[in-house]
C-alpha cells in the first residue's frame, strides 16, 4: 500500500511510569487494524468516535473508552488490552500516543495521525494536567514538572514551554515531524483539529474513503451527529477509558472546550509569535504551516488529501460484536 521507503521495524523505544512502547512487538495486527495517534490533545477522542461510528455505521452509544484502548498505557496491564483485542470480532481501532519511530509498521494496515496547532494543544492540555487528582500525579524528567503545573496559570505554562523549547517535556515538534515524514506513505492519513472543525462532514468522509468503509447518505448523517462536540460531551460516559478516574470530573475532561485560538485573548503578539518562530526551527516550512492551519494552507499533496479514494485495498464493511456495541 504504500510508495517509497516504509519504516520496517520499531527504531524507538518509549518506557516510564505511564507508557511502554515495547507492548507494540507483541501487537497481534490483523488486516485492516486501524492505530490513531496524537501526541495527545489534539483531537485524538473526536477520531475515535468518528471511526468507532464508521466502524458501527452511526450506532448509538458505542463505547469507544472500552472497546478502542491505549495500547502502551501501563495503568492498564498488557494481558487485559490483549484478551480484549483477541476477543474483539469488529473491526480493530486503537489508539497512541507515540511518535511514529515507536511503532512497528504493517502494509495492511491504517494509520491516521491527528495534529493541531500547538497553541491550541497547549492549552488543552494544561487543563488536562491542572484536572489530574493529587494521587495520578507524577514526575517527569525536564524543564517542567507535571507536578509544578498547577502553580502555574496557562499564560505561563506556554511562556515556559516555548522559552525551553520544551526539551525533554514537551518534545511536540519532533513527534509531528515524525509523521509528517511518512504523510507519502498510502495507509497513513494525516488529519488536522482546524479541518474537522471546519467542516466535520468533508473530514469524516475523507476518513471513510481513507478505511475503505462505506457509508450511506443517511448513516452518514447520524455519524455527523453522533461526532459533534455537543453529542459527545452529553454521552461523556462513552469515552471513558481505564483512565477516566485519574481526573477531578471523570471522563468529561477528555471533552473540555472542543473550541480553538482561546490564547488569542490571552497572549500578547510576542507571545503569540514565539510560537511560530518555535516551529520555523524546528520544522521545514510546509510542515509548519499545515501544523498551523490544516489543509487550507495547501501544503498536502493531492493524493494526501483525498487519499482513500482510488485506494487499492478492498472495502471494509462492519461487524458488529455478537452482543452489542462495547
Amino acid at each position: 500500500m504504500s510508495k517509497g521507503r516504509c519504516w520496517t521495524s520499531v527504531a524507538l523505544f518509549a518506557q516510564d511510569t505511564v507508557v511502554d512502547s515495547a507492548r507494540w512487538s507483541e501487537f497481534p495486527f490483523r488486516k485492516d487494524d486501524i492505530v490513531i495517534d496524537t501526541f495527545g490533545k489534539t483531537g485524538t477522542t473526536w477520531v475515535q468516535q468518528i471511526v468507532g461510528q464508521l466502524i458501527f455505521q452511526g450506532a448509538d452509544d458505542v463505547q469507544i473508552g472500552a472497546i478502542s484502548p491505549w495500547v502502551e498505557y501501563r495503568a492498564v496491564p498488557w494481558h487485559v488490552i490483549l484478551e480484549l483485542l483477541l476477543r474483539q470480532e469488529h473491526r480493530r481501532f486503537v489508539k497512541s500516543h507515540l511518535p511514529r519511530p515507536a511503532l512497528p509498521y504493517r502494509r495492511d494496515a491504517f494509520y491516521i495521525y491527528v495534529a493541531r496547532d500547538a497553541r491550541d494543544q497547549i492549552w488543552s492540555i494544561h487543563n488536562h494536567l491542572t484536572n489530574l487528582k493529587p494521587s495520578a500525579l507524577v514526575s517527569n524528567s525536564g524543564a517542567i514538572d507535571v507536578r509544578d503545573v498547577r502553580s502555574l496559570d496557562i499564560r505561563q505554562y506556554y511562556n515556559e514551554l516555548m522559552d525551553s523549547e520544551g526539551s525533554n517535556v514537551w518534545p511536540y515538534w519532533a513527534h509531528v515531524l515524525s509523521w509528517w515524514r511518512s504523510r507519502h506513505f498510502e495507509n497513513v492519513l494525516l488529519v488536522h483539529f482546524s479541518d474537522l472543525k471546519a467542516d466535520l462532514r468533508a473530514e469524516t468522509k475523507r476518513i471513510a474513503d481513507f478505511l475503505r468503509i462505506d457509508v450511506s447518505e443517511g448513516v452518514m448523517q447520524k455519524i455527523v451527529e453522533h461526532s459533534d462536540f455537543v453529542y459527545m460531551k452529553r454521552n461523556a460516559g462513552n469515552f471513558a477509558g481505564p483512565g477516566a478516574n485519574a481526573f477531578k470530573n471523570g471522563a468529561s475532561i477528555l471533552l473540555n472546550k472542543g473550541t480553538n485560538q482561546r490564547w488569542r485573548s490571552v497572549l500578547t503578539d510576542e507571545e503569540i509569535a514565539k510560537c511560530d518562530k518555535a516551529a520555523a526551527r524546528h520544522l521545514p516550512p510546509d510542515c509548519a504551516r499545515w501544523l498551523k492551519y490544516g489543509r487550507s494552507s495547501g501544503v498536502l499533496s493531492e493524493s494526501q488529501s483525498r487519499r482513500g479514494r482510488n485506494g487499492t485495498a478492498a472495502r471494509v464493511r462492519r461487524k458488529l460484536p455478537p452482543s452489542g456495541v462495547k
